[in-house]
């Protein structure tokens, strides 16, 4: 199996933390040495292991921002 290499440049902010301490956070991340990507994903305290999440461009990203702030909360 093929090691993934990643490196957070940015950490944006905490959407949530399980009972467990595992945090569902939004990071600019570098995926194998290419252009950052915004990243939505749970990581365990020490960040020594992820769960499965969701990378999205800075176009996705701001399409996803018009989308919520159409929504009435």
């Amino acid at each position: 199996m093929t090691d993934i290499k990643y490196s957070i440049n940015k950490h944006i902010g905490t959407l949530s933390e399980s009972a467990k301490g595992w945090k569902k956070e939004l990071n600019l991340i570098s995926w194998n040495d290419r252009e950052p990507k915004y990243d939505i994903r749970e990581w365990s305290p020490e960040r020594e292991k992820m769960g499965k999440g969701v990378t999205l461009s800075k176009e996705e990203i701001i399409a996803l921002r018009d989308l919520l702030n159409g929504l009435e909360l």
